[in-house]
């Protein structure tokens, strides 16, 4: 109800409230709303779920993935069941160009992060809160901080003993 779609394509079982999708594609079971916008070039795999004011603009997002609330993707290659957090955004103009973000497989994106094109996000690796990440990011790592630095190598770290 109350939403606006224009010459996009739906699939099967989508849940759109209040939004407005224009030039995108939806695939089966995707869920926007209420209050998003999808925006040309959006291509939105099965089971995605983008929220409350979240926005998408020339971007893949892939099977499964996750955007609960005030979200910006734009110019993005998003992996299958990834996380984005709150308030994460992808900075994609740099005054000049439009670049664009990859992220892989199975990354968690922490709430208010910002994601600084041309970037790359190895598979299941992870940003912090309100990091902003200006370099890439290896697959399995951790990036934390403003701006962010790499503060694990995606190997588990031995457990110390405490007294």
């Amino acid at each position: 109800p109350n939403s606006i779609v224009s010459n996009s394509s739906i699939g099967q079982s989508c849940k759109i409230t209040s939004s407005v999708i224009e030039q995108a594609t939806l695939e089966d079971a995707v869920i926007v709303g209420p209050f998003s916008h999808m925006r040309p070039g959006a291509h939105l795999e099965s089971g995605v779920h983008i929220g409350n004011y979240g926005e998408v603009k020339n971007s893949r997002i892939g099977r499964g993935t996750k955007s609960g609330h005030f979200s910006y993707i734009g110019d993005a290659d998003v992996g299958a069941n990834v996380n984005i957090g709150a308030g994460a955004i992808t900075c994609n103009y740099d005054g000049d160009t439009k670049n664009r973000t990859i992220i892989e497989d199975g990354v968690f994106i922490g709430s208010d992060s910002m994601l600084v094109a041309p970037l790359h996000i190895g598979a299941n690796a992870r940003t912090g809160v309100g990091s902003i990440v200006t370099k890439d990011v290896p697959a399995g790592a951790s990036a934390i901080g403003a701006p962010a630095r790499i503060i694990t190598n995606g190997q588990k770290q031995p457990q110390k003993e405490v007294d």
